[in-house]
């Protein structure tokens, strides 16, 4: 074995994490991830498809991801025996107008950070929460936070602004775009794969619980469906996406609902599940004969083709659409739906291959190709790890 680096995907109630081992290539040798934090908690970690460690609580146990992260560190450490941990990478989701590179975090960095925690109030606490983990149980371990807005500082300003007075603008509200790891994975994966769609006008679908587009042109991204927070453009697994404000203005007048109220309602019980009324899971609504069920899953096709009109017109045109992510890699019916709707723009899906999950979908005359590529954040946060301790040791 030889060394490696760690990367965490914090989340309120989950820390996502993988172990890279460091060598010519950067090689995945464990995975895992811990749920249910402040309900009952459980641990697993898996070795090439084993189970390596798992470890069940009983409800409200009292573990806090500090204790769990300890439990994950001292597997790690006792995994790699004389061999070391070098570092660990950290997905953070906003990193406002000035990180638009991986960055060593310090004190100073984490203070900044902070201060974003009202752009990305669900996520950002507690992707910094496990960075503060790690700071108290293993001081001298760099950490690097990769962060998912980087990708997008390549839109123009036009498409960043948002139409309210410019002041508010200079304060940061602006359009940022999210998923920026998975896009810069795919736009990589492109350039090895299809590089005559690299270097054209892209489209990728980044479809999962939670769900967005990205405009790419030439592997940059020139807009997305994501704006000021995760919570724009597509309907998701729980989130509304893109809402008339006016309808919040009439939940709060007319229905007397504060902040918080319409926080929980459009992140936590809208999407998929609240227009179906039955899960957020894609997979279960396709096995749900209701016509519910079947209206959700509709809204959800139409809203993906509805904005990647929209970012066909930012692209002026369009070469390629890419699947991506667990619905985009995984549901061959929705990817249907979705193409059916978008025949205008030269999609045309080939049943056959989408059925097959083969890697290119469309008919081999097809004005733009489709193409389905696994996305893998984890191995994008570990090469920005590594990218960034050679710099600080050069």
């Amino acid at each position: 074995m030889a060394d490696a680096v760690l990367t965490i995907n914090s989340g309120s109630s989950s820390i996502k994490f993988a172990l890279f081992q460091l060598g010519a290539e950067l090689t995945r040798i464990a995975a895992g991830q811990a749920e249910n934090i402040g309900a009952a908690p459980h641990l697993r970690i898996k070795v090439a498809d084993e189970v390596a460690l798992e470890k069940r609580w009983p409800d409200l146990a009292p573990l806090d991801h500090e204790d769990l992260l300890g439990l994950v560190l001292n597997w790690v450490e006792g995994h790699l025996g004389e061999d070391k941990l070098v570092a660990a990478g950290h997905r953070i989701v906003h990193g406002g107008e000035h990180f638009i590179d991986p960055v060593l975090l310090d004190e100073d960095i984490m203070t900044q950070l902070a201060g974003l925690n009202q752009l990305a109030p669900l996520h950002e606490p507690h992707n910094l929460a496990a960075v503060r983990a790690i700071m108290n149980l293993r001081p001298d371990l760099p950490q690097i936070g990769c962060f998912d807005t980087a990708f997008h500082h390549t839109m123009p300003e036009v498409a960043t602004r948002l139409a309210i007075p410019r002041h508010f603008h200079d304060e940061g509200v602006r359009r940022y775009g999210f998923h920026g790891l998975s896009y810069e994975y795919i736009a990589g994966k492109l350039r090895g794969v299809a590089p005559h769609l690299a270097a054209g006008r892209v489209i990728v679908a980044h479809l999962g619980n939670g769900a967005s587009l990205c405009a790419m042109k030439n592997g940059v991204s020139i807009d997305s469906t994501m704006g000021f927070t995760a919570l724009d453009g597509l309907m998701m697994g729980t989130r509304s996406g893109g809402i008339d404000p006016g309808v919040l203005i009439y939940l709060m007048q007319a229905r007397g609902m504060n902040a918080s109220d319409i926080t929980s309602l459009l992140y936590k019980k809208s999407g998929l599940l609240g227009v179906s009324g039955i899960a957020p899971d894609v997979r279960t609504l396709l096995a749900d004969p209701s016509p519910e069920a079947a209206q959700a899953l509709e809204l959800f096709c139409y809203t993906v083709a509805r904005h990647a009109g929209a970012l066909a017109s930012s692209l002026g045109g369009l070469d390629g659409f890419v699947f991506t992510a667990g619905i985009g890699e995984h549901a061959p019916q929705i990817r249907a739906a979705i193409c059916a709707r978008l025949g205008w723009l030269g999609l045309d899906l080939s049943p056959e291959a989408n059925a097959a999950n083969e890697p290119a979908i469309s008919t081999p005359d097809a004005k733009a190709e489709i193409r389905v590529i696994p996305t893998d954040e984890e191995l994008m946060i570990a090469r920005h790890v590594l990218t960034t301790i050679n710099k600080q040791s050069a």
